[in-house]
């Protein structure tokens, strides 16, 4: 039986209102140049602002977002090390090298690149010759490659991309939006932590050439720490980015722009008016009491539901309005339980919209109750079910 609980919980008081009230309102309020603009909670994952956020557009450099997520879930599992070294081939050198007449870190034909210096190029200077060269050296080429690219984006949520190669370069049914480019970049900024700063740095040089992150606004917008910048004819100046200010970090993706001004200029605004126009707020701790789940059979009736990270909502600042929480399980839940162990969802909401999701775990285990107590909790069930 499907059971559900309602809580008031500390939700219903009175705040900020979220998605449900304010979309519409920023549509008037906030105007982007933009063709596809997608503004997210990089904690949370709530949607700030949304512009054709599942309009399939080409991912130009941005696809190099999708080709660094393989190379840093190599390294965290320890199939690849920082040392190793990449072949240059004649491809990664033909095709993604200086002679191409796009981006490149111009390492040399025949040469052997560190897979660090690899990611530099990547990152730092967008390198075709860079992607080429990882592709080849992990996968034997680049269409082998491009396989594990879509196996990691329906892995981590990606729903409506499709990857061909691993530079973003056009090709025939080469696409991603704007949604699932914000999954990646907070994916890869919570899952790879160690390899995140990467995107942070101002400057590479690689075969005696220095070149500058093409990042437009690290270094000139407050908290700017990443991602990836990418252009194309059909793409247009695109930018995934994210910013950090004390503990609130948002997550922008635009694309279809027709400058690299307009780029610059837009992608500020956006992280400028959404930490003018959204704070954070602190529901729960991490192992607070936020429900109690009924047990089946269990030594105790129930078990208290926690979170492992803090629940924070990010609301904007201007509207006041009542939010409404739920725990969602598969109930009763049947001992014997441990701790730790996932069970139930909380939801919240702003009317008819879910603004917050979180995974809630128990805060203790339960171990099987007695024959008396699951014989009197299967009297309970049979007369009265678990309401």
């Amino acid at each position: 039986m499907f059971k559900k609980i309602s809580y008031l919980l500390r939700l219903l008081i009175l705040v900020t209102a979220t998605l449900a009230t304010y979309q519409s309102a920023n549509a008037q309020v906030y105007q982007t140049a933009a063709k596809n603009a997608y503004l997210i909670d990089g904690n949370s994952g709530a949607v700030l602002f949304s512009k054709g956020e599942d309009d399939p557009i080409p991912p130009a450099s941005l696809a190099k977002l999708m080709t660094v997520e393989v190379v840093f879930h190599a390294l965290k599992n320890g199939e690849l090390s920082l040392d190793e070294e990449f072949y240059i081939s004649e491809h990664a050198w033909r095709d993604g090298g200086a002679n191409s007449g796009g981006s490149t870190m111009f390492a040399k034909l025949g040469s052997l690149v560190p897979l660090d210096a690899l990611l530099h190029g990547i990152i730092v200077q967008s390198g075709n010759d860079a992607c080429i060269a990882v592709a080849e050296g992990m996968a034997g080429n680049e269409a082998t490659f491009a396989q594990l690219m879509n196996k990691r984006a329906k892995e981590i949520g990606l729903t409506n991309s499709n990857f061909v190669n691993s530079t973003g370069l056009p090709a025939d049914d080469q696409h991603v939006t704007a949604k699932d480019l914000a999954i990646l970049a907070r994916h890869i900024i919570t899952e790879y932590p160690d390899f995140y700063h990467y995107f942070a740095i101002p400057e590479y040089t690689w075969n005696g050439i220095t070149q500058q992150n093409r990042n437009p606004i690290l270094g000139f917008t407050e908290g700017a720490d990443g991602l990836k910048t990418g252009h194309t004819q059909a793409a247009g100046y695109c930018l995934v980015a994210s910013a950090k200010r004390d503990d609130q970090r948002l997550i922008s993706v635009l694309t279809g722009m027709t400058s690299k001004k307009q780029r610059r200029e837009e992608a500020r605004k956006i992280m400028n008016w959404g930490f003018r126009a959204f704070t954070s707020k602190r529901i729960f701790d991490p192992g607070e009491e936020i429900a109690q789940a009924s047990v089946y059979g269990g030594a105790q009736p129930q078990v208290t539901l926690v979170s492992a990270k803090p629940v924070v909502l990010f609301m904007p600042r201007a509207q006041q309005g009542l939010m409404k929480a739920r725990v969602y399980y598969q109930g009763p839940l049947m001992a014997p339980l441990k701790e730790g162990q996932e069970v139930a969802t909380l939801k919240v909401w702003s009317d008819d919209k879910i603004v917050y999701e979180a995974p809630l775990i128990t805060a203790d285990a339960v171990d099987e109750g007695t024959m008396t107590q699951r014989a009197i909790d299967a009297l309970k069930e049979l007369l009265l079910g678990w309401l």
